[in-house]
């Protein structure tokens, strides 16, 4: 691995923890501070300063940002973009107004329209997930954090400190668990509802665990799911990140239509459609 996309990497997962430490001084404050957005979704005082955290750890390897803030950037400008991160300060906006803790810090580097690296935090666990397509995909838990005050450290070595903490994805699963599904806690659809009852055919016993937020891509890349359909809209910033967890743990994050990868930096930046699924 480089030793720019170690420090890349490494920047990437210290900011993603501050971020997760200024959502947390929000959280459990008694003013979230909530606006609406165009669109009438909710957007609260912890996107920001989460926001403002990871745009100014990571501008400075000249490498440009897109994120819901960026949405209006140009596409004659961003398709001359080789590298780019992809940010979402504050992943289930809706599970952190409900306080339910199901939100997480998304951070990912898209190169030539894949997810190359991606960092995931949630912070009210504690809980790291990060992944590079040249060392595979990771997890440490706040009991492994133990030690490094719950944030990664910094300087030279941080890396390593880092990997020494962390267990390598798939984790080993429990024997005999049913075919299991992840789905949305607060974009349930009626396709989904039909989907989880083709696979009840397909499968016999299902079990359906609903997430908020990048969760649900992350229990499939540590192997304690078997699928996540997502038969409703998202933006490219809820997924790179995930996708290049899930991708780096040997899943696949394809869509729901053709079969193909989910691809980054397109015009409209929606997603299609898609499937998370274990091979």
């Amino acid at each position: 691995m480089t030793e720019n996309r170690t420090l890349w990497l490494q920047t990437a997962i210290v900011s993603a923890v501050k971020a997760g430490e200024a959502i947390l001084e929000v959280y459990n404050s008694a003013d979230m501070g909530i606006e609406k957005k165009a669109d009438d979704s909710p957007l609260t005082l912890a996107d920001r300063r989460a926001h403002a955290i990871i745009k100014a750890d990571i501008s400075g390897f000249g490498i440009p940002v897109l994120s819901e803030e960026g949405r209006d950037i140009p596409f004659a400008e961003r398709k001359q973009w080789q590298r780019m991160w992809i940010v979402d300060p504050l992943d289930g906006t809706k599970e952190f107004i409900k306080r339910n803790g199901e939100f997480t810090v998304n951070i990912a580097l898209v190169e030539g329209g894949a997810p190359t690296m991606g960092v995931i935090y949630v912070p009210v666990t504690d809980t790291l997930y990060f992944a590079d397509r040249e060392r595979g995909a990771f997890k440490i838990d706040a009991r492994q954090q133990a030690g490094v005050g719950g944030r990664p450290p910094s300087g030279d070595g941080g890396m390593e400190s880092i990997m020494k903490k962390s267990v390598r994805m798939p984790l080993q699963q429990e024997k005999g668990r049913p075919f299991t599904i992840m789905g949305s806690r607060s974009h349930a659809t009626p396709e989904l509802e039909a989907y989880v009852e083709t696979m009840r055919q397909k499968h016999g016993q299902v079990a359906f665990i609903s997430s908020g937020s990048s969760l649900k891509i992350c229990l499939v890349a540590e192997g304690r799911a078997d699928i996540y359909p997502r038969l409703g809209p998202t933006m490219e910033w809820d997924t790179a990140a995930g996708q290049a967890i899930a991708v780096a743990s040997g899943a696949q994050v394809v869509r729901h239509d053709d079969g193909d990868a989910l691809d980054y930096n397109k015009e409209n930046l929606l997603n299609p459609w898609f499937i998370v699924k274990r091979p």
